[in-house]
């Protein structure tokens, strides 16, 4: 991938960071070199991290993007799963608070016909992360080699796999992740969706549905905003051979009635079951629409798959495949607190990223990557916004093992609410836009 003359590079890194500076389009031999030397470290961290910043600040278009995301691919591995029995397809968060639809999600289309390599990751802030919640059950692990996870995928009775991503795929994004995260550059919108894209195009599935969060509780606030990087991500999978497409949804609100890890197995358990939160069935029988479709799996209900119990076989399956044990008692913090509510009305407003902020205090998230969570710690909320409440009665339940955490949780949790003296019209759409085929 380098371009030299005998052997000499006829690049450097600041030809391309000033060309970046100066509003120019970088050629695909210029990214192909950079992304390639930064990964063997002839670029030094502080040269990417200036490009980095001349991205930011005047962007990229959609072929230096496209040829930017293959650059990252091709820094390693690349899995392949086209010999499998059933059609391959996976889906991607952006992350929320409360966002725990991977979890009955990727049983349930495993139970509808497809195989689902699932590759996620931990949280970090106020967001949780699908690992975080898995690790809760007892025995449960995200580490598996590639043909443990072609078996598993193979299997008619599992069919879905939930794991981490190996350290040689797309090893240039972890490397420039960290550049990002310490300099500023985390919002560039080209870099978001090369980020996201890369891994999941190396990761080897046929089809791809993204779940684009907007709100207060989403690293993307704003709708327009969301909107241009599911669009950007949408056109790299495509541009990818990749059938992908994205549902833009809310996260003003926390998703379900619980945040932290081992109380959102439990509700995701509950969905399976045929019960659980309106959302959270809403949110997942779309997503699995969508990637059923997106697999060319047609005529299959997946609310039927839901209703009549397949789904909770293929969770158990898959748990038991990693080393879980699905019947284990799930962690418990040894504390809790309760918050009542002040008057009685109408939740008018749950603020997501001051229960995300609450929950990570508590212990179920953590603030730098490789620090422990508590998988018993996080928060139950007792009402969603349009429920009635009445003052003294129970809203948030808070969960930890550390008390001395409480004070900071409440004061996150201080103008979290509203409560209104009546209903204030119809409830926001949890499902806000499409963007794809």
């Amino acid at each position: 991938m380098r371009a030299r003359v005998e052997g000499v590079s006829v690049h450097s890194a600041v030809d391309v960071i000033r060309a970046k500076r100066d509003g120019g389009e970088l050629t695909d031999a210029q990214i192909d070199w950079v992304v390639d030397a930064f990964t063997r470290g002839e670029v030094a961290d502080e040269q990417m991290s200036a490009l980095a910043m001349a991205i930011l600040l005047r962007g990229m278009n959609r072929r230096e993007t496209a040829r930017w995301t293959r650059a990252m691919i091709e820094s390693g591995k690349r899995m392949d799963f086209t010999d499998l029995p059933r059609p391959t397809v996976d889906k991607h968060s952006t992350g929320g608070v409360g966002d725990k639809i991977t979890l009955p999600l990727a049983p349930l289309v495993a139970a509808c016909g497809a195989a689902v390599p699932q590759l996620s990751g931990r949280g970090l802030g106020h967001t949780g992360g699908t690992l975080d919640k898995l690790e809760a059950i007892p025995g449960w692990r995200a580490d598996l080699s590639a043909g443990r996870m072609r078996e598993i995928l193979a299997d008619p009775e599992i069919g879905a796999v939930v794991c981490a991503a190996g350290a040689d795929l797309a090893p240039a994004d972890k490397r420039l992740y960290a550049l990002r995260d310490v300099t500023g550059t985390v919002e560039s919108i080209p870099l978001i969706a090369s980020s996201i894209m890369s891994k999941k195009i190396a990761e080897g599935t046929g089809a791809l549905v993204l779940d684009v969060k907007v709100g207060r509780g989403a690293f993307m606030k704003e709708f327009e905003a969301a909107r241009e990087l599911a669009t950007a991500m949408v056109e790299l999978g495509t541009d990818a051979g990749v059938r992908t497409v994205a549902l833009l949804t809310a996260m003003d609100t926390p998703l379900g009635c619980t945040a932290g890890n081992a109380l959102e197995v439990a509700e995701s358990v509950d969905v399976l079951a045929g019960g659980g939160p309106a959302d959270i069935v809403e949110l997942t029988l779309a997503l699995a629409r969508e990637m059923l479709a997106q697999a060319g799996i047609d005529g299959i209900d997946p609310a039927d798959a839901l209703a009549d119990g397949r789904a909770m076989d293929h969770w158990r399956a898959m748990v038991r495949a990693q080393g879980g044990d699905p019947d284990a008692a799930l962690p418990q913090a040894r504390h809790t607190e309760i918050l009542r509510a002040p008057e009685t009305g109408v939740l008018a407003r749950l603020d997501a990223m001051d229960v995300g902020l609450a929950a990570w205090r508590l212990g179920a998230g953590r603030a730098r990557q490789g620090d422990p969570v508590q998988f018993g710690a996080g928060i139950e909320m007792h009402a969603k916004p349009g429920d009635s409440v009445s003052a003294g009665k129970p809203l948030l339940t808070l969960h930890t093992d550390t008390p001395e955490a409480f004070p900071a949780a409440f004061e996150a949790l201080r103008d979290a609410f509203t409560i209104a003296p009546e209903a204030m019209g119809e409830p926001a759409p949890l499902i806000l836009d499409r963007i794809g085929d």
